[in-house]
């Protein structure tokens, strides 16, 4: 069961007036509902979270609060007035559990949410450049543990650049393994690694706007997304994970949720 480790317990008393309504005789004692849809998005050191907004009329906002374990102890880290917080405390590589609670004008809080919301912050880089081996092999491989660009005669270089013969193709080491998630419209799109599929010759044909996923030598999986490419060179994306064995990669918000100039559109008119 997740127990939080602050509750507000503060109770507005509202003095009785003559000729008001009902409800200002007696202070509000019930909470509002516990939020529900809470989900994560993870990038370069931070996560963000979504979630439903509640609809209770004298609702005043939302304690977030972080765990190590979906049923351990949550300590609360921040409050928002909308469905919507950026961790930017995260750190790449550690786990985070997540819940929110909502709470009224008269300070009541609600239970912690229930869902199982949790991410792992990775790297990530953009417009990476290499170029083709047989011309520039000292700029032609990358290794993704350093976040650098390497020699092709790099020990711990991943994969490497080499276009010839009207073919542009990224090949790793036999102890690496590498595949083509086919085209995506951004690297957010492909969220885990696959368990299969993985190239049997050890290279794959590039193409702008695909997403391809790497098993490094080390056992860490990383992926990366072509945005330009021409014999000479290629361009891309790509993100990290610190943790061995872990196929969680980067993934996007739902396709509902709201944007955050939305979420802070709402949440002034809820106050207004």
């Amino acid at each position: 069961m997740k127990t939080s480790l602050l509750t507000l317990s503060l109770i507005l008393l509202v003095a009785v007036t003559p000729g008001c309504h009902d409800w200002l005789h007696h202070p509000d004692m019930d909470p509002p509902s516990a939020p529900t849809g809470l989900r994560t998005a993870t990038g370069d050191d931070f996560i963000e979270l979504f979630w439903d907004d509640n609809r209770e009329p004298d609702l005043d906002g939302y304690n977030v609060y972080v765990s190590s374990s979906y049923d351990g102890d949550y300590e609360f880290i921040a409050s928002t007035s909308g469905p919507y917080f950026l961790d930017d405390g995260a750190r790449n590589g550690n786990l985070y559990y997540y819940a929110v609670t909502a709470y009224d004008y008269d300070g009541n809080e609600s239970e912690l949410s229930n869902d199982v919301a949790y991410d792992i912050p990775r790297p990530e880089g953009y417009d990476v450049l290499l170029y083709n081996a047989t011309a520039s092999p000292a700029q032609s491989a990358y290794d993704f543990s350093r976040y650098s660009v390497v020699s092709i005669d790099e020990t711990y270089a991943d994969m490497y650049y080499v276009a010839g013969n009207g073919s542009t193709v990224m090949r790793v080491d036999t102890d690496t393994d590498i595949q083509d998630m086919g085209p995506t419209s951004s690297i957010l799109n492909i969220g885990t690694a696959p368990l299969n599929g993985w190239s049997a010759d050890h290279e794959v044909e590039l193409y702008a706007g695909h997403t391809y996923v790497v098993w490094t030598w080390d056992d860490h999986y990383a992926k990366f997304r072509v945005s330009a490419l021409s014999p000479g060179r290629v361009v891309f994306d790509w993100a990290y994970q610190l943790i061995p064995s872990n196929r969680l990669l980067k993934r996007a918000p739902a396709a509902d949720r709201k944007s955050v100039a939305e979420h802070r559109s709402a949440s002034i008119e809820r106050t207004q």
